[in-house]
């Protein structure tokens, strides 16, 4: 196992190299430049169009606007808001945070484009459905000859929708919350058994399909992000007097990495500091993975560049806003400096410093809410990679892969899993930014098309 974890983690590090940073940073670089920074222009727009304003009920698709949003941060929403801040604030200090908010910005632009495409391109599976997805946009968008590219992203995404790190993360705070507070001994027995209680309740939802899956997430989501907000509130009020000072220690590590523990990048440690943030910033809000592609690509919607206005608005939500959340509970507590724990355990550790008695159960709820709700979204994504590769009539078996990784999840160490899923999102990437940059202008073109049609232009 220990041979096996060091492969992972070197496959983890390869992928995650100065070429790819180039292609996923450099190139929503690029687009926010190209699209003269639009993402942030058409805000007002966007909050419009999610409140159902422009909706048809005759317009193709399976889910409306706010379900597609719903569906597709219930699973950035998730453990990489909890567990990942933590992991990049233990391991990077107050700056790694920074470079996550670089990631959001820049992630914004991404998430305009490839969820552009993603409605502008949908093709159909085997059963004649309509479907949307980077794969899908691929072969529609750039011609049958690119189908290994396509392929790629869907190969590549069989791994990378799997919940074993929400499960981890999961298992391991009910553990430290829960179980070991009231003497029960954890171990092995114990994540099984957590392990078989989530199998039962991701069956039951997973089986429903996409209409209860989104039906499900687009009324966990808003009510789990209102209550971790309420509660970071509770604990910053509580620590008010080193809000500001931690806030900005945020700007100044950013650039000095004094905190940074991890290994340099090009010779130094800025560069490993600006990797940690950008990884865990893909991990939160997947901008340039493609995974919510598959979410969007299901709207109900004729006007491709209003759905990617809508998709836009993930990484605000979850990184600009939930991650910062995370981070200055932690910060202000001071618990990154005075405990060794990892992961969700160092989140625990600052809810239960700044709300003693209630704190650790007000985070357990929310992990559970965001874990859960996760949990639904990856499977629908893994079963339309499937049926991609091998036709919608076989997708079902992914669900039974979706559920046995499950308990390998609840069982396995952190360390496995981060480098597991990290490496695959790095692939999935890869196809996704190549395919968005060639068919960039083919979104501008739209664009401006969409905003004078609605009186819109700027």
């Amino acid at each position: 196992m220990t041979q096996i974890d060091h492969f992972i983690a070197e496959f983890a590090s390869a992928v995650w190299g100065v070429p790819l940073v180039i292609l996923l940073i450099g190139g929503g670089i690029y687009l926010l430049i190209y699209s003269r920074f639009l993402p942030f222009r058409y805000l007002g727009h966007s909050i419009e169009v999610l409140r159902g304003k422009y909706n048809n009920p005759d317009d193709p698709g399976d889910i409306n606007h706010f379900q597609a949003l719903s569906t597709a941060l219930s699973s950035t929403v998730g453990m990489g808001n909890i567990a990942g801040v933590a992991v990049a604030i233990a391991l990077g200090g107050p700056g790694a945070i920074f470079w996550l908010w670089v990631s959001a910005v820049v992630g914004m632009a991404t998430k305009f484009f490839t969820n552009t495409l993603a409605v502008m391109y949908r093709g159909r599976d085997t059963e004649g459905k309509i479907q949307g997805g980077v794969m899908y946009f691929i072969v529609e968008g750039l011609g049958k000859q690119w189908k290994p590219l396509a392929a790629f992203f869907a190969i590549a995404g069989l791994v990378g929708a799997l919940p074993v790190f929400n499960i981890n993360q999961l298992t391991q705070a009910i553990n430290y919350i829960l179980l070991e507070p009231n003497d029960i001994q954890t171990g092995f027995t114990s994540n099984l058994v957590i392990g078989i209680a989530l199998t039962l309740i991701t069956t039951v939802v997973i089986i429903g399909g996409l209409d209860r899956i989104s039906k499900t997430v687009s009324k966990l989501v808003p009510a789990m992000v209102a209550l971790y907000f309420f509660s970071v509130l509770v604990i910053l009020f509580v620590n008010y007097d080193v809000v500001f000072q931690y806030f900005g220690m945020i700007f100044t590590d950013a650039f000095a990495a004094n905190n940074y523990k991890g290994d340099p990048l090009l010779g130094g440690v800025l560069g490993g500091l600006i990797l940690l943030g950008i990884r865990r910033g893909a991990f939160s809000n997947e901008a340039g993975i493609g995974t919510a592609t598959m979410a969007h690509g299901a709207s109900k919607t004729s006007e491709p560049v209003r759905e990617g206005l809508i998709a836009m608005l993930g990484p605000a939500i979850d990184t600009l806003v939930v991650c910062t959340l995370t981070a200055m509970a932690i910060l202000v507590t001071g618990v990154w400096q005075s405990t060794d724990v990892n992961g969700v355990s160092l989140t625990a550790a600052a809810f239960d410093q700044a709300i003693p008695y209630v704190g650790n159960y007000l985070l357990l709820l929310c992990i559970l809410a965001f874990s859960i709700s996760s949990l639904f979204s990856y499977s629908y994504y893994g079963t339309k990679c499937l049926s991609f590769l091998i036709g919608a009539e076989n997708k079902k078996y992914y669900n039974w892969i979706y559920i046995l990784s499950i308990i390998v999840g609840a069982t396995t160490s952190l360390s496995f899993i981060l480098n597991l899923i990290d490496g695959f999102f790095a692939l999935m990437a890869i196809p996704t930014m190549i395919s968005t940059l060639i068919m960039a202008p083919r979104v501008m073109k739209a664009a401006k098309i969409y905003f004078k049609k609605y009186g819109l232009s700027k």
